[in-house]
């Protein structure tokens, strides 16, 4: 997310977006590129680190394209646009009027001092990186690419596509295309010579620290971090396995050391895990985990005091935040805030301002504030518009206006219409901007509210050398320069540019075609450009904060203007713009030197003072402020240490200069009362940790508001003794956020205590097994309780806490299971329809835990579930049915399937094997497949019955069986039931196989070689199918006696008689076998 005015934030797949890690406050980034053509591209300011693309470019943290970084005090610039042949970018969304200097035509022309330079022969590059090399430093560095713009691609014909510069040693860094070589290109000397470095891996983002300007992390594309103490001469692997985004250097004062890193590597799918590192040792031993479980990938956020995570608990995401490092708590929000989504857009002033879409929002999102620790939160701002970033990012409506403490501008959803508000005091009070009495032609201007305000497009500028949309300084406090409408709702249509003196009590209209503006000399004067795709030579100053403009020519011949650069610092007096003077023409560097405008130093007398206030009142957020401003129309240089000149004055404490404390709601008149849903309760929060805390009133002091005194005793929260409470609130859940654990593993468990005084509240934990573990106190538990389950089987987990008062359990059941190896359906092959079959499965081991099965029938969408392994079902249809079964263990999925053929009527009967055989089976189904395949074979060549009506299935497991089915042919299917059953007699006849079985002698059968190799190496399995063929064949083993026992009844009613026993075994002293030999004896089993 970004909010209007603040660095842009990283994303969350849900749940919180964070403000991206700060880069190098003293490294100079590129702050973009001159394009030329009419292509808006996306840009960043420098606390975002850098993310490079798979094209090459470099993205920010929020995924933006960082096509722009810049600092507040940085001593760099450079600037983004393209051009075409046909016309040049506008800079900002205000509406075209006329040609050239339209508007000021008839006004008198002033001279600058300018000088241009020609980049010399480089007309084929149409873009460039262009770059100051530092504070008192005249070298300005220019990268020249070439923009496609058919295939949108920009192509590196100098092979560099990125640089870097430090501000301190103005040490410059290079780095090169990697689609030709991974290496940097080090300058030491402001780019004089250059060393060259090569890489081993690919640089996809990289990471600068806020206060050592040669420590460097570097992130590559196969998740890999890298760290550099030596500007990237040097690199050492820091950690693997690393998610994207989510490092961040260590603060001196917060974290025990300098040299650390906070990171986010993944564990699984699913998972990942908070860990803290040293700098050059991220051995197992030297690792960190300030959290003891597993978080939600892509979630952790560290940010100045807080570091914020989600947990995965119940099937929810619950947000935590650590406050100055110490333990984490989960956040607290309105009770009935359901937050779909969750970005965190400010940690300044040490509280934290966080955007939230609750659960009916779809294009807006509430304000939420919080007390000193990021664990309290209240509503700031409901309904606040919402937005699609360039690179799909979140942009929401907000703006801190600089140069004044509690100053925001918001636009905001009200009835379907956007509507522009503002605040003093940081969010307690908001209300409409009131519209110019006058508009630029001095017509009075009938606007009344609230059916009419002014509403100003809040879009900070995506390049910080164009104003965009609404601009201000922290060097020119009260300025705000913006482009908005005046009416009933804010449109894009007929847009003007306004401007305020007073921090937004009034407002001027000062232009009415597009213009950029620029502050010059620390906000003493300002600078504005026009929009136009036609080549311009003219500027317009004013000196009198925007009442009046003078035009200024800065060169003899009209310039297609790409871009402008400012010198570095705020005390801007020399000012660049880019430009070409045809389309085909090389660079135009045209310097503007505005020191000669410029008549003296400024001393006290060339300054006024100004009181901030709001609509007459002066007392704001505590204080009286004044400021001191220049006089309308003196021109002389302001000093650096002058701009920043104010007188405060405390105030008495009022009301007004206290919120609704957490679970109050504002009422109409102004007082806080109790939400429906909140139950003010005798203790705090504090009390765990604490012997005292601070009982509420229903109200709390803005952090930034200092007033004394006053009614400050009747509102503050009171401190009080922590009584003896029983303990509440007690929460339990696994360090992984699930309730499924595997056997012969730590399961750690977490404890949270949501009031209770810990140092006399104990903790009791019973496992479910027959352990149980207690502790004096609750912060003893803080790393969580481990434990081992040695069996499967859901057990039952509770946790107490007790205390002379009374005592709060809470339970959880927890599935310990084991690695599911294999499910294995087994059904009868052939069936009866319309009769019921059952089906079971094996699962190996059996003992795995809670299972569900899933039962997929032929191609039904939807599956029978089931908590047995064991099922019965009703085929309605003849034909070949698919049934497939799934089991479900933990994150584990197996499935098995079989075809299931499925007739009128059949006749089976079971064939056993001797004992020899089991020795051979393997328990795979392919085995049994190629044994069945040669037992019908046989079957089918022995008895000359159909192919057809034959079907074999060997059952798994053992001892070895198989049953053989003999199915109608399909023509007697059209017969009566008397035919089909004689036709069945008929094929089952034994008359002929039995007399060939009996008269068999297995004698006469000679083999050359042993059928078994007597090595102690294993049987050959061609042995077993040869032997189970020559058996089958020879001595007719599937002699069918008499098929008298039926799989359904006759029509008639006949009785079943029982099948005579056929045993056939195998001599095993037969001659001619050479070698040890495994026999088979096959029986019929009658059923």
């Amino acid at each position: 997310m970004r909010m209007r005015g603040y660095e842009p934030l990283s994303p969350l797949s849900s749940g919180i977006q964070p403000p991206a890690p700060p880069l190098m406050h003293r490294l100079h980034q590129h702050l973009g590129t001159l394009v030329r053509a009419p292509l808006h591209l996306p840009t960043v300011r420098s606390r975002t680190p850098l993310r490079q693309g798979k094209n090459g470019r470099f993205y920010a943290g929020d995924g933006a394209q960082v096509d722009v970084t810049v600092e507040e005090d940085a001593a760099v610039a450079s600037w983004r646009r393209t051009r075409s042949a046909r016309s040049a970018e506008t800079w900002s969304g205000f509406r075209p009027e006329g040609g050239e200097d339209a508007a000021f035509s008839d006004q008198e022309e002033f001279q600058l001092t300018s000088s241009t330079f020609a980049l010399a022969g480089d007309t084929a590059h149409n873009q460039a990186m262009v770059h100051w090399s530092g504070q008192n430093s005249s070298v300005i560095l220019m990268l020249t690419k070439y923009y496609d713009f058919n295939s949108g691609r920009i192509f590196n014909l100098n092979f560099i596509y990125y640089l870097v510069m430090t501000q301190i040693s103005c040490d410059i860094m290079l780095l090169t295309d990697p689609e030709v070589e991974s290496s940097l290109l080090i300058s030491l000397d402001e780019g004089a010579s250059y060393q060259k470095h090569s890489l081993a891996f690919d640089i996809l983002s990289l990471l600068f620290h806020p206060e050592q300007e040669d420590w460097i992390l570097a992130y590559s594309h196969d998740q890999k971090l890298y760290v550099s103490v030596e500007f990237g001469r040097r690199w050492q692997l820091v950690h693997d396995g690393v998610v994207p985004n989510r490092f961040y250097w260590s603060r001196l004062g917060l974290d025990k050391e300098q040299g650390m890193i906070h990171l986010e590597i993944s564990v699984s799918d699913g998972r990942s895990q908070y860990i803290t590192c040293k700098l050059q040792n991220c051995s197992d031993g030297n690792k960190g985990k300030p959290f003891p479980g597993f978080i939600i990938p892509n979630s952790l956020v560290v940010q100045d005091e807080y570091v914020f995570i989600q947990v995965p608990i119940g099937g929810q995401s619950v947000h935590y935040v650590s406050y100055k490092r110490n333990s984490f708590y989960p956040m607290k929000l309105p009770k009935y805030t359901l937050p779909k989504d969750l970005q965190i857009i400010s940690t300044d002033d040490n509280q934290v301002v966080a955007a939230i879409q609750d659960w009916h929002q779809n294009d807006s999102y509430n304000l939420y504030m919080s007390e000193s620790r990021g664990l309290f939160f209240t509503l700031m701002l409901e309904s606040v518009v919402s937005s699609g970033g360039p690179e799909g990012n979140i942009m929401i409506d907000l703006y801190e206006v600089a140069g004044i403490k509690g100053v925001f501008l918001s636009n905001k959803v009200v009835e379907n219409q956007v509507k522009t508000y503002i605040t003093y005091n940081k969010g307690r009070d908001w209300r409409l901007l009131q519209a110019p009495t006058t508009d630029l032609q001095g017509n009075k201007v009938y606007c009344e509210q609230p059916y009419c305000s002014l509403h100003l497009h809040l879009h900070v500028s995506e390049n910080p050398y164009t104003s965009g949309n609404i601009v201000s300084k922290e060097s020119a406090p009260g300025i705000i320069i913006a482009s908005g409408v005046v009416g009933p709702e804010l449109t894009s249509t007929n847009v003007s540019i306004f401007i305020t003196s007073d921090a937004g009590n009034s407002w001027r209209e000062v232009f009415q075609e597009e213009y950029s503006v620029f502050f010059l000399n620390q906000g003493g004067s300002l600078v504005a450009i026009r929009h136009t795709p036609l080549p311009i030579r003219h500027i317009w100053l004013s000196f009198d904060e925007g009442r009046n403009w003078d035009k200024y020519s800065f060169t003899s011949s009209p310039l297609y203007v790409d871009g402008v650069l400012g010198e570095p610092g705020e005390d801007t007096l020399i000012m660049t713009i880019f430009g070409h003077f045809s389309h085909r023409s090389e660079w135009q560097l045209v310097k503007i030197d505005f020191r000669s405008i410029f008549q003296h130093r400024c001393t006290t007398d060339d300054y006024m003072t100004w009181q901030l206030h709001n609509e007459g009142e002066v007392c704001i957020m505590g204080m009286k402020r004044i400021y001191q401003k220049l006089k309308a129309n003196v021109r002389c240089v302001k000093a650096r240490e002058q701009y920043i000149s104010q007188m405060s004055d405390s105030c008495p404490c009022t009301e007004a200069d206290f919120e609704c404390d957490y679970g109050f709601e504002r009422r109409i008149d102004g007082s806080c009362t109790p939400a429906f849903w909140f139950v003010p309760s005798a203790t705090s929060r504090d009390c765990i940790t604490g012997d005292s805390f601070l009982n509420t009133t229903g109200y709390r002091r803005a952090l930034s508001n200092n007033c004394t005194e006053g009614a400050m005793l009747q509102f503050s929260p009171r401190r009080q003794k922590c009584p003896s409470q029983a303990p509440r609130g007690l929460q339990l859940f696994t360090s992984e956020g699930t309730l499924v654990a595997t056997v012969e593993r730590n399961v750690t468990f977490l404890v949270f205590l949501e009031e209770g005084l810990s140092s006399t509240t104990s903790i009791t934990v019973d496992f479910g097994d027959g352990t149980a573990i207690s502790y004096v106190n609750i912060s003893s538990i803080e790393d969580g309780v481990k434990h081992i389950y040695s069996k499967v089987g859901i057990y039952q987990v509770s946790a107490t806490a007790t205390n002379t008062l009374g005592s709060d359990r809470v339970i959880l059941y927890l599935h310990i299971t084991c690695q599911l190896e294999q499910v294995q359906l087994s059904a009868p092959s052939v069936v009866v329809k319309n009769k019921a079959v059952n089906l079971t499965t094996v699962l190996r081991p059996s003992n795995v835990g809670t299972v569900i099965f899933y039962w997929w029938f032929d191609n039904k969408t939807e599956p029978v579930v089931t908590l047995d392994g064991a099922t019965s079902f009703t085929f309605s249809k003849e034909g070949i049915h698919t049934v497939s079964v799934q089991a479900s263990v933990g994150n584990t999925v197996l499935q098995d399937q079989m075809n299931v053929a499925v007739y009128d009527y059949f006749r089976s009967h079971v064939l056993a094997f001797s004992s020899n055989l089991d020795e051979l089976n393997p328990g795979v189904p392919e085995w049994r497949e190629d044994v069945g395949r040669v037992v019908k074979s046989s079957m089918v060549q022995v008895t000359g019955i159909s192919e057809d009506q034959l079907l074999v299935t060997v059952l798994p497991g053992l001892p070895t069986t198989a049953e053989i089915f003999i199915v109608p042919e399909k023509r007697s299917r059209h017969g009566d039931t008397d035919e089909k059953w004689a036709h069945l007699d008929q094929v089952a006849s034994p008359q002929i196989i039995l007399t060939v079985a009996l008269n068999f002698s297995f004698h006469s059968v000679s083999f050359k070689a042993p059928l078994v190799d007597s090595s102690d190496s294993g049987h050959s399995g061609t042995a077993v199918i040869m032997l189970v063929s020559v058996v089958l064949m020879g001595l007719a083993v599937f002699v069918i006696y008499k098929f008298k026992r039926y799989t359904v009844p006759k029509p008639e009613g006949d009785k079943l008689t029982s099948l005579d026993h056929v045993d056939v075994q195998l001599d095993s002293k037969g001659r001619g076998i050479h070698g040890p030999v495994y026999f088979l004896s096959a029986t019929f089993i009658p059923q």
